[in-house]
């Protein structure tokens, strides 16, 4: 698949690049599996002198030997005398930087942590004693948010405040993926563009693998995830069980129900029976896989407050992979292939309110986007834009078909709403699959 959009990020790489003349820059690339790092930073160096380091989970002294192989094949280099760790290799390409500016990607930066922890203070003495002479290009990129997050913000481990630049990437965005797609086929139909946009989530590896394989219809995507040796069906678990260790079956609990609709921790405390009070803050603050969602205006520590799951493809794992998980592991994929065309003109009715969220924080004309209810679900609003500027709002209600709009109960629902945007222009809005 050809690359799509980044410019921003690419922009940001390459000025880092150049600076990096100077004396040595370091920008840390964070970002789920598969959502693009590896290929981000790839493109950024095309055309400049470059070398990319896998940290596979192995023996320090084989994956010296690797990277050495690179070294000698990309900077045209002959490496005189042995390296059995990876700081004393460090120390020799700073030092070779500092003559020959250069690239260095190290991709899953964190996996150090299972093969040498000490590699990251090593790496922070080495990088403080020879930043300011060397022109080497550092990025380092790692899919474990959590431990990522830890190496390079935790303030107590060494490389805390080490990073130049920080780029956290996300999927791409509505408008990137209805390009994609109305560039492959100009006369999608809306509800096939819907289904793209939840079974990929915007996530790189997901699109390319739909695109590539010509995948642009409900029932050739459903086809691409149930069959046989699917990359999908296992993916939930490969992305995320090193991020949750021993405890991730409580997680994923969470997480199923969380996409099953039970959206409250009341509601999934009465299930699991179980105190989920700090699983969930870590799933939100520490993880960033689920956000804790309040109507608009509500008050600072209100406890109204429903959670989503942040990532479409993960929130329809759980959904329908895990949740029917031993159909899955016998096989029988036409069995819950069946419960997904069942279910998925009513489980999509909450990323098409997402879709239309997105689509109006885009246009960078609101101050205020969210969702309203007021407590025991009454009330309900889909969308709320607010241009606090302008004293201007709107209130929109989203059908999956546009002849189920009830224009009268939309401005009856928003009453109270009504009533804290005085002097306010409201604009009353019904948004269907059509709209997309």
């Amino acid at each position: 698949m050809e690359f799509y959009n980044r410019e921003e990020e690419l922009k940001l790489l390459d000025d880092t690049r150049k600076l990096s003349r100077k004396s040595a820059m370091m920008t840390v690339i964070t970002g789920r599996r598969r959502i693009g790092k590896t290929t981000l930073a790839i493109k950024a160096s095309e055309g400049y002198p470059s070398l990319y380091f896998f940290v596979a989970r192995k023996s320090e002294i084989l994956l010296c030997r690797e990277f050495i192989e690179e070294i000698e094949m990309k900077l045209n280099l002959r490496v005189l005398g042995e390296f059995n760790s990876f700081a004393k290799l460090f120390e020799y390409l700073m030092v070779q930087a500092q003559t020959q500016p250069f690239t260095l990607i190290i991709d899953e930066f964190q996996e150090f942590s299972h093969i040498n922890g000490s590699v990251f203070s090593e790496i922070q003495n080495l990088w403080d004693r020879y930043k300011a002479t060397s022109g080497m290009n550092l990025v380092l990129s790692g899919s474990v948010y959590s431990m990522m997050k830890k190496i390079f913000e935790n303030e107590k481990e060494p490389l805390f405040g080490r990073a130049n630049e920080r780029i956290n990437l996300q999927p791409f965005n509505v408008n990137v993926i209805r390009s994609i797609v109305t560039t492959k086929v100009p006369d999608i139909r809306k509800n096939d563009l819907l289904a793209f946009y939840i079974l990929t989530g915007g996530v790189a590896k997901y699109v390319e693998l739909f695109v590539d394989k010509g995948k642009f219809t409900f029932n050739q995507m459903l086809g691409e995830i149930f069959r046989e040796n699917s990359l999908l069906i296992d993916e939930g678990k490969n992305i995320l069980i090193e991020e949750f260790g021993k405890d991730y079956t409580i997680y994923f609990s969470i997480l199923s129900l969380i996409a099953s609709s039970k959206t409250s921790r009341t509601e999934i405390e009465s299930i699991l029976m179980k105190d989920i009070g700090g699983y969930l803050d870590r799933l939100e603050n520490e993880y960033r896989i689920i956000r804790s969602i309040k109507p608009v205006f509500s008050k600072p520590g209100g406890r109204i407050q429903k959670y989503t799951i942040e990532d479409n493809f993960l929130a329809f794992w759980f959904r329908f992979i895990y949740k029917y998980r031993s159909s899955i592991e016998i096989g029988n994929f036409k069995y819950v292939r069946h419960i997904v065309e069942r279910d998925f003109d009513i489980y999509s009715g909450i990323f098409l309110e997402k879709y239309f969220r997105q689509k109006l924080a885009l246009s960078g004309s609101y101050t205020m986007l969210g969702s309203y209810w007021e407590r025991g679900n009454r009330n309900e609003l889909d969308i709320v834009a607010i241009d606090e500027l302008h004293a201007r709002a709107v209130i929109a209600e989203v059908k999956m078909n546009k002849k189920k709009f009830r224009p009268n109960l939309l401005k009856e629902n928003a009453q109270n709403l009504i009533n804290k945007l005085n002097g306010y222009e409201i604009e009353f809005k019904s948004l269907s699959l059509e709209d997309i």
